[in-house]
Order: C-alpha cells, then structure tokens, then sequence
C-alpha cells in the first residue's frame, strides 16, 4: 500500500507521532493524502505551517489535505476556513486508527479538549522513515505554564507513557536495527509524577536499559534542570550508554527574566546542574533553548545569556527570538522592537558557533562511535556532525555504529576516516 505524503513541523515529538499517523493513514487506505502535523511553537513556525499548506495544494491539486498537530489544536477553525483544506485533526484523535478510518465520513474539523485528556494511548511504531535514529514518546502534555508558552494548550497536560510500554517500543525498534534511540516528550524531566509509584525519569530509564540490555545508544532530548533526579544523575555516571549530550530548557541566563517567564529554576540552577553533570561525566556537553528579546529584557539583561553560554560551556544552541503568542501573558508585557530580537538572537547563535568549532577542536585527534545516518555521515555520542572518508572496505553502512578517527574540522562537521 501507498503511504501518505506527511510534512512534519517542530519537535522530535511530532516526529513519533508522524510515524503513528502515516501506520494508521496506511490502514485507512489514504495513501494519496497530503497530511500536516503542525507546529505553534511561534507564530514563524505557523507561518511555515500555512506556507506548506498552500504549496501542497499547487503541487497536488486533487488530493485530500488534512492539517492536525498543535497549530490545529489551538486554533482549528483557523486552518478549517483555510481554502486549500479539507479536514483538521486534533493531537489526540490524530493518534487514533479510528480517525483515519472515518475521514470521509466525519465532521470537517475533529478536535476535542486536549485538557480533558487524562491518558496517553500507547503506540507501537516499527520504524522511523528515512531516519538512523528513532524517536521514542515517552509523555505528553505539560503542567506548568510559563508565560512565553502556547503549547499546553496544543498538548494539554502532563501524560506519562507506562515503563512496560515504553520497553516493548525499544525492544521492538532494536528488533528493526536500530542503534540509538531518543526519549521525547514536552516536559520529560516530569516523567512519572501521575503513574502509580510515580516513578521519576532516572528509575524508568534504569529499568529500560537493564531490560533492554541490546540497546547500544540511549539520548534525552530538552530536560528541565529544576527537575533532575538523583537516579538519573547516577546513570549519567555509571551508564556508558546514555550519551554524554544533553539539551537544557534554558531559555535565559538572567534571573528576573526567568522570573517573569514563569520559570521553576534559576541561573544557579543551571550552572549547578552543568557543574554536577561534569563532575560525574567530565566529557559532557551541553545544549541549550535561549529566547533573545523576550518582553522587558535590558541589555544587562541580554548580557547574562550571553555569559551564561560562556560560564556554563554551553555548545548546541537553539536560539529563538521572542515572538509574541496571543494569549500568552508576555504577549502582554512591554514588547522590544524586532530588530532587537533579531540582532540579539544573531549574536547568541555566533557566541553558539564558536562554542561549536572550538568544541570540534578538541575532538581532532581522538576516536569516536560515529552512529552513519546517511552516505557515511552520522553523528558522534557527542552530537556532532561527522563525515567519513575514505573508507578501504566501502562506505559504511547506514545506521550503523563505527569507530572513527577525527581528523580535522570543515567549519560545523568533523571529517573522519574508519578506525581500524
């Protein structure tokens, strides 16, 4: 049977959940159907979400259109009274066999309440399309509701996936070959708090990785450093396979601003998390989400997420200049001018850049486990970009893990050759 087209927006979420909505729309026969799972992380985002739309109905101008995700959620008569649509799905109904079964048959917009949800359905998925890595959910939604932030109201609140779900999807991923897979969610360092025994993400990752003792390579993605439990901190000591990268919810380095963000940790929350993860792991490295300009933010300000990058070593940034969501209350804060955003968000990510490249330096000279994602292109346990060439026996397989000695840097991507 032919797959339907999906165009996937945002987080490594929606990337999980894509591979769920293309086995259902698969069942449902609707393999000719351009599918969006949108994003409304920012109103670029949504932006880009609309722009996709539009441009699938010129390139496809007989096929069924159906917008779901979390732009659909929040506002789903938005993208209904779009011309170029035909339906619009809701994130939790976009997760059922049942929604795709009924399409031709159901009202033109399906969305509930993400609020009254109480539960994430367990779903089985077998593989990731065009992917080395696979994404694994491991909870849904968020409880806490900071003042920048629409999701909740896309994602509802916080939902943990059950240890022995999580395990059979691992298990059955590492069946398909897969090398690494990602734990992901919107909040997952609160993963557990509404399962019996509220179990904490250490305690569950603990129990995945003795049960799923063939797993080579386990990542987190975004973690909130006001929620790192003690079992966790252990694992990053003792557990070679839960790689030494992690992506922090940083999003400022000034104290006021993260109080007005609605933040739970501080500046020294951060600094203390990255100080006791390197003490407990010494090569570790860290990400990071920063909003530049975000309300009320002074050049003092800015001045502090500039040197917490420093201060903190942080190398992989995601920054993002703050952009205004109705019904967010910083929507209602005093507002900078754009070009502030802008010019501050350029200045995080070359501060970022040069953490990056003198991050790669070190690396020149030593071996790593290069996981091939693509025509002998992958990435180290570090999270960097790898290419290796020149390999005697051919290029190496993709998805795959192979010693590889770094030999010099192209900019943002080591070049390395096939260790013996």
């Amino acid at each position: 049977m032919s797959a339907p087209d999906i165009l996937t927006f945002g987080c490594r979420l929606n990337a999980f959940e894509s591979e769920v909505i293309r086995g259902h729309a698969v069942a449902a026969g609707l393999g000719d159907a351009v599918i969006v799972n949108s994003c409304a992380v920012t109103t670029e985002a949504e932006r880009q979400v609309r722009q996709s739309i539009r441009r699938a109905r010129r390139q496809n101008p007989g096929v069924k259109i159906i917008v779901t995700g979390c732009a659909a959620q929040i506002d789903p008569h938005k993208y209904a009274a779009m011309d170029e649509v035909d339906r619009v799905i809701g994130n939790e109904e976009k997760l059922q066999a049942e929604t795709w079964l009924q399409v031709g048959d159901a009202p033109r917009v399906s969305v509930n309440d993400i609020m009254t949800v109480r539960e994430t359905a367990p779903h089985l998925i077998s593989g990731f399309e065009g992917r080395a890595r696979a994404f694994v959910e491991i909870q849904q939604g968020c409880d806490h509701r900071c003042t920048f932030c629409i999701i909740p109201f896309g994602r509802g609140n916080n939902r943990s996936v059950p240890i022995g779900v999580i395990v059979e999807q691992v298990r059955t991923l590492v069946d398909q070959s897969y090398a690494e897979v990602v734990l992901t969610g919107v909040d997952i360092t609160d993963y557990g708090r509404d399962l019996p025994g509220t179990p904490r993400l250490g305690e569950m990752i603990k129990r995945l990785l003795t049960l799923v003792p063939d797993l080579p390579r386990l990542r987190l993605s975004s973690v909130d450093p006001a929620e790192i439990d003690d079992a966790l901190l252990g694992l990053i000591a003792d557990e070679p396979r839960l790689m030494p990268h992690f992506h922090i919810s940083v999003q400022s380095g000034d104290d006021l601003i993260l109080k007005r963000m609605k933040r739970r940790h501080s500046r020294a929350d951060i600094e203390r998390f990255v100080n006791r993860v390197r003490r407990l792991r010494p090569d570790a490295v860290f990400g990071a989400d920063i909003i530049a300009g975000f309300p009320t933010e002074t050049d003092l300000a800015f001045a502090n997420s500039m040197s917490l990058v420093e201060d903190c070593g942080l190398t992989w940034l995601h920054v993002f200049p703050y952009s205004e969501r109705p019904g967010t209350p910083a929507a209602k804060m005093p507002q900078l001018p754009g070009d502030v955003r802008k010019e501050r968000a350029a200045a995080l990510r070359a501060a970022g850049a040069a953490r990056v490249q003198r991050f790669l330096d070190t690396q020149i000279g030593s071996v790593a486990d290069v996981l091939v994602e693509k025509d002998a292109a992958g990435r180290t346990p570090h999270f960097a970009n790898v290419r290796i060439d020149g390999a005697s026996d051919g290029k190496p397989a993709d998805g795959v893990i192979v010693p590889a000695r770094i030999v010099a840097r192209d900019n943002d991507l080591l070049i390395a050759q096939k260790a013996a």
